[in-house]
């Protein structure tokens, strides 16, 4: 295995040279920025997180003046990319860290809120150079493929699996050239579908190649279960303003904003929502009431949860009386707000078309 892993670090650091992806975090060793890029490519695909980094570390520059922010203002910088849970932990990592300062060591590192073994010899290698082997969803597809290994990723054998072969395929004399080279091979040559096997530098000693099962590598055992939700929104007219509330529950999108929220157990046709207690008991009280229809059949998808949303709007008269838990604000302020992408493209199209015809 020796050999072969040398001539496979080799031959993916000379294949880096000619093709890998210029990114702003590639050009620093500031473990900071670095941290910043890695927690935003967890869940999200580099051509979309490209944007919101940029956006992100030039506000928030350094640690201190994450450290600094309310978590409100992280959110907003955050909306749109989804698993905001990670804007949570990224937020009270830096409000952990001592005198705002990035800790050196990989257990340091690893124990900041929010940071596993992955994101911890990620930000160790890259900034500090230190011999900490990365695995995540490329490295396992590339060392599955190259090395035929059909042990299930998602298995607990598998993981130390991988990464024992990680830690041994892993160039430590070159370690975050090495780490760089074998993501980007994964999300450039050696893709989950249609890999380009005929221009692969390694296609000559690939055992999945060689054996006929690229397709079939890597194997995981288990598949992500859905569950469907039936989400009904109001979106509430009093004069020039609305109702919002945050969402603090253990749940999707915990502290970001919400319009006022009716779930169902299941897809309700429009008249029977507007037929349904559900509403009823929403606007007791409010007896004068207007409900229309704004928006049906928007379907937005989550790692385990298929949402189906609807949208209804609510006119109320200007002087209406507080909803119990809920805050009343004005429709040009939004936007101030940081909202789920669901949301957020609902708002910004009606806000929009408001506007257009002047009702705003």
């Amino acid at each position: 295995m020796k050999n072969d892993s040398n001539r496979f670090s080799r031959t993916l650091l000379a294949w880096y040279r000619d093709n890998k992806r210029e990114l702003p975090w590639r050009d620093t060793r500031d473990p900071y920025l670095i941290w910043v890029s890695e927690i935003i490519l967890q869940q999200t695909r580099v051509a979309q997180g490209y944007d919101y980094y940029a956006r992100f570390v030039h506000r928030f520059p350094d640690v201190r003046s994450l450290a600094e922010a309310d978590e409100e203002e992280v959110m907003r910088y955050w909306q749109g990319l989804g698993y905001y849970s990670r804007a949570r932990n990224l937020h009270a990592a830096a409000r952990s860290m001592a005198g705002a300062v990035f800790p050196k060591t990989y257990q340091s590192v690893r124990a900041l809120k929010g940071v596993g073994d992955y994101t911890a010899a990620a930000i160790c290698s890259f900034a500090y150079d230190m011999p900490c082997a990365v695995v995540d969803g490329n490295v396992y597809r590339v060392l599955a493929r190259y090395l035929g290994v059909d042990t299930p990723i998602d298995s607990t054998e598998g993981k130390k699996t991988f990464a024992a072969l990680a830690r041994e395929m892993l160039d430590v004399n070159h370690p975050a050239d090495y780490n760089q080279a074998i993501m980007d091979f994964g999300a450039l040559v050696c893709t989950p579908q249609s890999p380009t096997c005929l221009l692969c530098p390694l296609a000559d000693s690939c055992a999945a190649l060689a054996s006929g099962r690229v397709t079939q590598l890597p194997v995981k055992q288990h598949k992500t279960k859905q569950t469907d939700r039936y989400l009904n929104y109001l979106f509430v007219r009093m004069g020039d303003d609305t109702l919002i509330r945050k969402r603090t529950g253990k749940d999707i999108w915990k502290n970001l904003f919400e319009l006022p929220l009716l779930e169902s157990d299941r897809d309700l046709s429009t008249d029977e929502f507007l037929a349904s207690p559900l509403l009823a008991d929403f606007l007791a009280g409010h007896p004068g009431a207007v409900v229309r229809p704004l928006q049906r059949g928007v379907k937005h998808v989550l790692s385990h949860r298929i949402l189906h949303a609807h949208f209804y709007e609510v006119l109320l008269p200007a002087d209406t009386a507080p909803f119990d838990g809920f805050l009343r604000v004005p429709l040009s302020g939004l936007d101030s707000y940081a909202w789920p992408r669901l949301l957020h493209a609902f708002l910004e199209k009606l806000l929009k078309k408001d506007s257009d015809t002047c009702m705003v």
